[in-house]
């Protein structure tokens, strides 16, 4: 799965966003279960979900000093 830009995650609703950020905890956390039991095949997902997820937190801190 490729990375999101921020463009493209500035475009989506609070909802959205809100949705997103709970579905790459559930994805973050399945991955790290992967990792301790030597299952997981792309390492390099765990940082981009990491990643992903402070965008998404710094858009919503951003929409809240807006209003």
């Amino acid at each position: 799965m490729a990375t999101t830009k921020s463009k493209d995650l500035r475009e989506l609703s609070v909802d959205e966003i809100n949705r997103r950020i709970r579905d790459l905890k559930v994805e973050g956390i399945n991955l790290k279960l992967q990792k301790a039991t030597g299952a997981l095949e792309n390492p390099a997902r765990i940082r981009a979900i990491r990643r992903e997820h402070a965008k998404l937190l710094t858009i919503l801190a951003e929409r809240k000093a807006k209003a």
